[in-house]
């Protein structure tokens, strides 16, 4: 236990997520956010996907009341590696590493394999702001105590990364690609309000997509079989071949996730006969719909196109949904509809030259995205205006 220098706070350092249970997790976490729900990290954890074995060693952090009750709660993992991050310092480890340095443990506040903002220092309604600074002053002190080479927050809120920054660690921008629904009641509502060269190119390319003779079909709940859990995990695998990457999620983890969250999945699958030929896996709270895995067993052109980006579109039109979060890179996201928006991370470093190094990094790479995001948008799909 880590005590707060000024009140009776305490923090406690979990071992595994099953150590709380989703009642108290889930009154800091809420229930909206898909990602930080305690059924999401417990899939995790419980299927082998994120654990000690993989590289992610749980060390969630719960500061706890005058009552030993959960006053708020933060992901966080002592790691091994840096896989499944999305926010890379490969290339400050590798520099570490040259000097003589060892990098690796570090802890990471996150959720794995998951780069989608949310909020990472989660607060009971009736916790008192400064809990916040409470969580991030426990997680130094855990890496200091694990003799850790560094911390790093990733995709957090963008007050929250401001709350990291004000506490001394470095913040990083960074970006992906969203689409925001403008008050739109259909499709062609969108379409409306691009170049008409793109508007062309979107048609023609779903007449495309929807040429082949499959049946595309959005599941969610208890829609989504067993069979559909099979399927889709053997397109997780083909994407993985593919990209020459690393399977971080077991098949185990799916079917945990439609088991216990399939009213929050959203299943995009194609099917020729009957049978699953292509998917695409969403979770969605209630304003966002957030694109996570995709997979095929038959290369249809420009399928990916429209189950992963024009289903998502349609679905957040039908259901009231603000906006779509597609994931992780992609410039091609562009030209369909998704504009560059930021995000945040926060990193705080034991040794005294390598922050100092990535720091001067980090502001020349703020500059650099902050004009490619300008000048992304501005190459956009959207019609002027004025």
């Amino acid at each position: 236990m880590m005590p707060d220098g000024s009140e009776a706070t305490t923090v406690k350092v979990l071992s595994r997520i099953a150590d709380i249970s989703a009642e108290e997790w889930d009154s800091c976490a809420g229930g909206d956010h898909p990602f930080t729900r305690h059924a999401f990290l417990h899939a995790l954890e419980a299927s082998g996907s994120a654990c000690p074995e993989s590289g992610w060693a749980p060390q969630h952090l719960v500061a706890l009341d005058d009552k030993g009750k959960a006053l708020a709660v933060a992901p966080l993992y002592l790691k091994s590696h840096s896989y499944g991050e999305y926010v890379f310092d490969w290339g400050w480890a590798e520099a570490y590493h040259r000097a003589g340095g060892r990098y690796y443990p570090k802890l990471q506040c996150a959720v794995p394999f998951t780069p989608a903002t949310g909020s990472r220092l989660m607060l009971r309604p009736d916790a008192p702001p400064s809990t916040r600074q409470v969580l991030i002053a426990a997680m130094l002190e855990l890496a200091k105590r694990s003799r850790a080479s560094s911390l790093h927050i990733t995709f957090p809120t963008e007050e929250e990364c401001r709350l990291m920054g004000e506490a001394g660690l470095m913040t990083r921008i960074g970006q992906q690609y969203h689409w925001e629904n403008r008050g739109y009641g259909s499709f062609d509502d969108f379409l409306g309000e691009l170049s008409s060269r793109k508007r062309k190119a979107i048609r023609k390319e779903r007449e495309q997509a929807n040429s082949h003779g499959v049946d595309i079909r959005i599941l969610s709940g208890q829609e989504i079989e067993e069979r559909h859990w099979d399927a889709f995990y053997r397109f997780y695998l083909s994407t993985i071949d593919r990209k020459w990457a690393h399977a971080y999620l077991t098949k185990d983890f799916f079917h945990l996730l439609g088991r216990n969250m399939g009213d929050a999945v959203v299943l995009v699958v194609a099917e020729r006969h009957g049978n699953p030929i292509a998917g695409a896996l969403n979770l969605k709270s209630s304003d966002t719909l957030y694109g996570r895995n995709w997979g095929a067993s038959e290369d249809l052109p420009f399928l990916h196109f429209e189950a992963c980006y024009y289903r998502a579109i349609d679905y957040a039109i039908a259901h009231g949904l603000k906006r779509v979060e597609a994931g992780a890179q992609g410039a091609h996201k562009v030209q369909r509809g998704y504009l560059p928006n930021p995000t945040w991370s926060a990193h705080w470093i034991a040794d005294p030259g390598l922050r100092a190094a990535v720091a001067r990094f980090l502001e020349q790479e703020r500059e650099m995205i902050a004009m490619d995001m300008e000048e992304t948008a501005e190459a956009g799909p959207y019609r002027r205006q004025g």
